[in-house]
């Protein structure tokens, strides 16, 4: 009996520990089943982020164009938002005293006859002692409330006239930028585009950095904007789990798909740009713009720091603004514009700026500069023809060409025919310069694009003390013609020739 029971206890604790094998072999079957299911979930989750990034990068010109980028000035202004008077317990009164609760009881039965009635009125005349002197208390009281609720008045009203007084020097200060704006200051035209671009919003690791001129003779606005590097195109193309070694290992993007990414995101930001700027000029105070962007990065051969020009255009409003701009292929578009654009952006090969930033008059640029020696500076519109002829001849040649002044011009201006030496890049340059202080005509740049093909140059040159329209950039796009308008003849002499002069009109009046 004994040796059953003992076998049947045997049978069950192998079965107990069978089944608990089981259960364990299942549960590390469950636990790998587990984490298999998250490592292949980490990895969606990457290849997702990426594809959200390319999507991101792909949209950049798309995200803008629902967007109304103008900024009515007049919004800006506040109105003062006053919170209620709030005084607290300073607004309840305090009940005042009450008679009844100082008047003793009157005496009664025995204690009336007995001579109770003259206790009472002690006692009354106690009660009615300290009742005038709790009356007292109590409009001392009262006053003092009076007096510290109508100094939380005074004190509210204060802060009122504070708020007011505030809102209406924000309110001036838009006014009076409103006015600057509309006199096209070019301070003032400066700081209104400089907020549109402030508004775009871009991925968060964007530089989102520029600088923006504005030159009033040429209507035109220059823009220098920083654009990201290439490591803004992810260099993962996908993430993938390795079952067998338990590991996440990644594929790399090819670096021609990098590069085409990166052109098609400088294109998208340029086109952005130039479509934010004139969407929100309705004045209009822009009619040309000239785009510049570059990379703030350092050169890995010599740890220098270096701002290459990746992207360049110039482009005038009634250009640009017919272009559908949610149909366009951007790098396409851009040709159309003759933009230059790198070949090897992976190289940071950088394209000559169709107008050096630094070339605008400091005026245009920075408010802040005053010129302080602006009368010790030769005024250029008060030089005598010849005198003006020899300046620009001295100019071309202080930068390296051969210069050899021809006949006057009946403007009091200088033809000139140049010799670049340089080989491949150099030959035979016209140069025409017009001392102007209205904007250069259209039919001067034909003229001088005339002389150039009867003379078989290389290049033409129109330099003026003034400015050119829209029509001029137009004409001049795609051809060997370089427009250099006031500030930038005033940025050549300083930088070339050693010579600081000015431009200024009103002068002559």
């Amino acid at each position: 009996m004994y040796y059953r029971q003992q076998q049947a206890m045997r049978r069950e604790a192998e079965r107990a520990a069978k089944a608990a094998e089981r259960a364990a072999v299942a549960d590390e079957r469950e636990r790998k089943r587990l984490y298999l299911e998250a490592r292949a979930a980490e990895v969606a989750a990457n290849n997702a982020d990426l594809q959200a990034r390319l999507d991101e990068l792909d949209g950049l010109l798309a995200a803008t164009l629902a967007i109304d980028d103008y900024i009515d000035l007049a919004r800006l202004k506040k109105k003062p938002a006053h919170p209620p008077f709030n005084p607290g317990p300073l607004a309840v009164a305090a009940p005042p005293p009450d008679w009844n609760a100082f008047l003793p009881p009157a005496p009664t039965g025995l204690a009336k006859m007995f001579g109770g009635q003259g206790k009472y009125n002690q006692q009354l005349a106690a009660a009615q002692q300290a009742f005038a002197q709790a009356q007292g208390q109590h409009a001392a009281a009262e006053a003092d409330r009076q007096n510290r609720l109508g100094a939380a008045q005074a004190t509210y009203q204060q802060q009122c006239q504070q708020r007011e007084a505030t809102v209406a020097a924000h309110n001036a200060e838009i006014e009076r930028f409103a006015k600057s704006f509309a006199a096209a200051e070019p301070g003032a035209v400066v700081d209104y585009f400089s907020m549109v671009l402030g508004n775009s919003v871009y991925p968060d690791d964007w530089p989102q950095k520029y600088r923006l001129a504005y030159i009033p003779e040429s209507r035109q606005l220059v823009v220098e904007y920083e654009l990201p590097d290439l490591d803004i195109v992810p260099a993962v193309r996908e993430y993938r789990y390795i079952k067998t070694r338990d590991e996440v290992t990644t594929t790399a993007r090819p670096a021609k798909e990098i590069r085409e990414r990166y052109i098609n995101v400088v294109t998208q930001v340029t086109l952005r740009t130039i479509h934010e700027l004139f969407e929100a000029d309705r004045t209009p105070l822009i009619d040309t713009i000239a785009f510049n962007g570059i990379v703030d990065t350092v050169d890995k051969a010599t740890g220098a720091s270096i701002q290459p020009c990746l992207i360049t255009l110039r482009t005038t409003r009634d250009e640009f603004t017919p272009i559908n701009l949610a149909k366009v292929d951007p790098v396409a578009c851009l040709q159309h514009l003759n933009a230059s654009v790198t070949k090897r952006p992976e190289a940071l090969a950088p394209v000559r700026p169709v107008l050096e930033f630094d070339m605008v008059d400091k005026r245009f640029v920075d408010e802040v500069d005053v010129l302080a020696d602006l009368d010790q500076r030769p005024n250029l519109l008060r030089l005598t023809p010849t005198e003006f002829e020899s300046l620009i001849q001295n100019l071309f040649t202080k930068m390296g060409l051969d210069t050899k002044q021809t006949r006057p011009s009946r403007d009091g201006g200088v033809d000139c025919v140049a010799f670049d030496p340089r080989p491949i890049f150099g030959g035979k340059v016209i140069i025409q310069a017009k001392r102007y202080r209205n904007t250069v005509d259209v039919s001067s740049v034909r003229d001088l694009f005339g002389t150039l093909q009867n003379e078989g140059a290389s290049k033409g040159i129109l330099v003026t003390t003034s400015g050119y329209g829209p029509a001029s950039y137009e004409f001049a796009s795609g051809k060997p013609l370089e427009l250099i308008d006031g500030s930038g003849l005033l940025y050549l002499l300083g930088e070339h020739a050693d010579i600081r002069a000015r431009i200024d009109p009103s002068e002559l009046d």
